[in-house]
């Protein structure tokens, strides 16, 4: 009897082996991308926030720290971006040369789970006294 020879091609076995690494490879990949997205998405949030504590502190230095306390508006939420951000200042008097120490944290939430910012920086203060007499 002759043996037969071995036919060209591949077997099932063979067939789902190589269906199932090509799928693990692609899965893998779309995992990869998703997560990228979703950390590029976050990383914009970060960037907007820094741009709204930059924003608040910009007009903390227009105004002048010291009419800045006087007015009052040390929190409140900044709508103009994609996502509604909360700011809060909280400002303590340093005795040396008029210096106020300055922190801002804007805060937000992502799909339940909240993200914040905190900046600290000084502000030089006037040193004059702002409440005047009447004589």
């Amino acid at each position: 009897m002759r043996v037969k020879k071995s036919e060209t091609g591949f077997t099932l076995i063979e067939t789902v082996l190589a269906s199932i690494v090509l799928c693990s490879a692609v899965l893998a990949l779309g995992a990869i991308s998703t997560r990228s997205l979703s950390q590029a998405k976050l990383n914009r949030q970060f960037e907007t926030a820094i741009a709204c504590a930059e924003k608040q502190l910009a007009m903390v230095d227009y105004i002048g720290i010291e009419d800045f306390i006087d007015s009052g508006q040390m929190e409140g939420d900044s709508e103009e971006f994609e996502h509604r951000y909360h700011w809060e200042i909280t400002t303590e008097s340093h005795e040396i040369d008029n210096l106020y120490i300055v922190n801002i944290t804007v805060s937000w939430v992502e799909r339940n789970h909240p993200y914040s910012i905190s900046v600290d920086t000084m502000f030089n203060g006037t040193g004059e006294s702002i409440e005047t007499e009447e004589q």
